[in-house]
């Protein structure tokens, strides 16, 4: 499995990102488009997927990097499922791939269908809904991060956002 550094060297001459989920993971691609934007100097939009269709998709092809969460939810309770959740991330995720976009798709366990699919994966601990955003943003601060480094970006001394 590829590490951060070397997914991020591989979008360094990127200057647009999507990252793109749904549910409680919004707040994860809001979270990760901004750290895009100040430690790589990059433009990058947090997108839900519903969205997809209503403009976005049309940005998507080989050259746009696109980060998709593909989290499953666990709910406390039990009578809850994700049966909604995840098949529609998957459904959306299949748009992107027949527009030829090259994604990174944060998942928590490895599928196989998925992963021969994509670019890269990355797999994260799974935890109830409300708490895996947390989880999922991390892998996205580190991407963020070494886009910036590999940019030739000052990391730690963010660009101007007044």
């Amino acid at each position: 499995a590829p590490t951060m550094q070397e997914v991020g060297a591989a979008f360094a001459r990127s200057n647009n990102f999507l990252v793109m989920g749904r549910g409680y993971q919004l707040a994860a691609c809001k979270e990760g488009a901004l750290k895009l934007k100040e430690a790589a100097n990059v433009h990058s939009e947090g997108i839900h997927l519903a969205e997809l269709k209503h403009g976005p998709l049309a940005l998507v092809d080989e050259e746009m990097p696109v980060v998709v969460l593909c989290t499953r939810e666990w709910h406390v309770d039990p009578e809850a499922s994700d049966a909604t959740t995840y098949p529609k991330v998957k459904s959306s995720l299949q748009q992107v791939l027949a527009r030829h976009g090259r994604p990174v798709v944060i998942m928590n366990e490895t599928d196989a269908e998925i992963a021969s699919q994509v670019f890269r994966t990355v797999v994260v601990p799974r935890t109830i809904d409300c708490l895996q955003a947390v989880l999922n943003v991390i892998p996205l601060q580190l991407l963020a991060y070494h886009i910036g480094v590999a940019r030739g970006c000052d990391v730690d001394r963010r660009a101007s956002t007044a």
